[in-house]
């Protein structure tokens, strides 16, 4: 009998009639890193939270830990039985310290505590080979900064299984170097690993075993060896996609429909100068911390520019917050969807419609419920969200799908200029090829498209133009067509001189 330090058998969970788990069986080895992979809405998210006792399954599903039968799992219950889970959205203290961050929960005694937390923080930092100060706040540090925060909880609490959702989600190169040798350390001293992750180069590069999940069902579980990238995309989506660029296939214009002079903000940024001709996708990449995101949220309104001038179809305007910058028809799609983007508490069809309410005023001046609806059921189709339930709380979604949702909410806009930061981050194979087809549309019928990115592969199947930045500066600039990934590294390493 193998030596399973977590299983689940016959795992069902239903929402409102829909069936998002259906019978579906899981067994964890000690010392092993099993990936768990499928498409937005596959079930793996609502897999996890059944086994981190925060959902509870269908009637007649088991969960079993080192030969035990759990009855009735809990939060609490979880946590004791050794499972931690890291969880995409990072569900840490921001107000708190890291060192109180890595230790909250170890300690009841407050006044030992806190010299204690301090000692084990810096511990379990120093044997993943981080450098932070653990006495700084939590909410101080980048998100990045965050994730690893969360990893070294787990490892303080000496954690059987970790479950890993997204974890280089937020992660510069260096940081996703530091967690893979983590997690081989993870390995030797015999804890488990369910590595849930829409990277699948990442899949190939730390996984043992892989179990693949399509619409609640599982389809296959073998191990990494009988899996080659194609095969686990066929069994993800349940047809062969094929992958090539998608540029501007129209004869190059010299119209220029967005235009950015001078763009200065200090620290984030200075002197950035760049256009996006009619029918162009412009890529914007670099290191996490060149000032990308910074760049974005400064023409959005989202922070104040110190110098510098923006144009949308030859139009200077100087947005001083993020409603202005929509009136001129500037719209952003952030990369903290949780913290910049969603309305929590609320429906999916509030989430799509919040900044065009004006569209769905009738006659009377009221809220036209009936239109907000169809709408937001249009979009479910267009975009394939799931689940169909446009009033479900769009904190009930996967992150893929809640990304989804927010990229209809500025379609829904009728954008000018689209910038979109990250926009594939946590997003399954097929839906990524969506939201290229889509953005390449959107390019083709005018409207101005900024991918902020910092998949290489990406910026390049769908740019037409690349921008490289670095310490806050547009240090390289390149077609898609000459650009390399190796280019563009050693541009964003090594800056202009390389």
């Amino acid at each position: 009998m193998e030596d399973y330090v977590l299983e689940v058998k016959y795992l069902s969970k239903t929402y409102s009639g829909i069936k998002v788990l259906n019978d579906v069986s899981f067994a964890l080895k000690k010392g092993v890193v099993h990936a768990l992979v499928g498409e937005n809405g596959a079930g793996k998210s609502t897999m996890i939270k059944i086994i981190a006792g925060v959902v509870i399954p269908d009637e007649g599903s088991e969960i079993i830990v080192e030969g035990t039968l759990i009855n009735k799992m809990t939060a609490n219950k979880s946590i004791s039985l050794g499972i931690s889970v890291i969880y995409q959205d990072i569900s840490l203290f921001p107000n708190l310290t890291i060192a109180e961050n890595i230790c909250k929960g170890m300690f009841r005694n407050v006044l030992f505590s806190q010299k204690k937390n301090i000692e084990l923080a810096k511990k379990a930092l120093e044997t993943m080979n981080v450098d932070l100060n653990v006495e700084q706040i939590l909410s101080e540090v980048s998100i990045g900064k965050q994730q690893l925060v969360a990893i070294a909880r787990a490892i303080t609490f000496n954690s059987k299984v970790i479950v890993m959702d997204e974890p280089t989600s937020a992660l510069s190169s260096s940081e996703v170097e530091i967690l893979y040798n983590v997690i081989k350390r993870l390995k030797v001293s015999g804890a488990s690993i369910i590595y849930i992750s829409h990277k699948l180069d990442e899949v190939f590069t730390v996984a043992d075993e892989i179990t693949v999940l399509r619409d609640g069902n599982l389809v296959i579980t073998g191990s990494i060896s009988e899996f080659n990238q194609q095969k686990l995309i066929n069994y993800m989506v349940g047809r062969e996609l094929l992958f090539v660029p998608m540029r501007n296939e129209k004869t190059p214009s010299e119209e220029i429909l967005f235009e950015v002079r001078g763009l200065t903000n200090e620290p984030y940024f200075r002197d950035i100068s760049f256009h996006v001709m009619k029918n162009e996708i412009l890529g914007i990449t670099g290191l996490v911390g060149a000032g990308r995101s910074e760049t974005a949220q400064t023409i959005f309104g989202l922070m104040p520019a110190q110098n510098g001038e923006v144009f949308v179809h030859g139009k200077k305007i100087s947005p001083k917050n993020a409603s202005e910058a929509i009136k001129n028809g500037i719209c952003y799609l952030p990369e903290d969807k949780h913290t910049q983007g969603l309305f929590k508490g609320h429906t999916m069809i509030k989430n799509v419609t919040i900044v065009t309410l004006k569209k769905f005023l009738n006659r009377f001046k009221l809220l036209d419920y009936k239109l907000e609806t169809d709408t937001a059921r249009s979009y479910i189709t267009k975009l394939s969200i799931r689940p169909n339930l446009p009033r479900a709380n769009v904190e009930s979604f996967s992150g893929g799908n809640q990304q989804k949702v927010l990229l209809a909410r500025w379609l829904n806009a009728d954008p000018l200029v689209l910038i979109v930061d990250e926009p594939t981050v946590g997003v399954d194979v097929g839906a990524k090829l969506e939201i290229h087809r889509l953005l390449r549309e959107l390019a083709s019928s005018g409207v101005c498209v900024v991918l902020i990115s910092s998949d290489l592969p990406e910026v390049l199947a769908i740019s037409d133009r690349i921008l490289v930045m670095k310490s806050g500066r547009i240090v390289f600039e390149s077609s898609a067509v000459d650009a390399t990934q190796e280019k563009i590294l050693e541009k964003g390493l090594m800056g202009e001189g390389a």
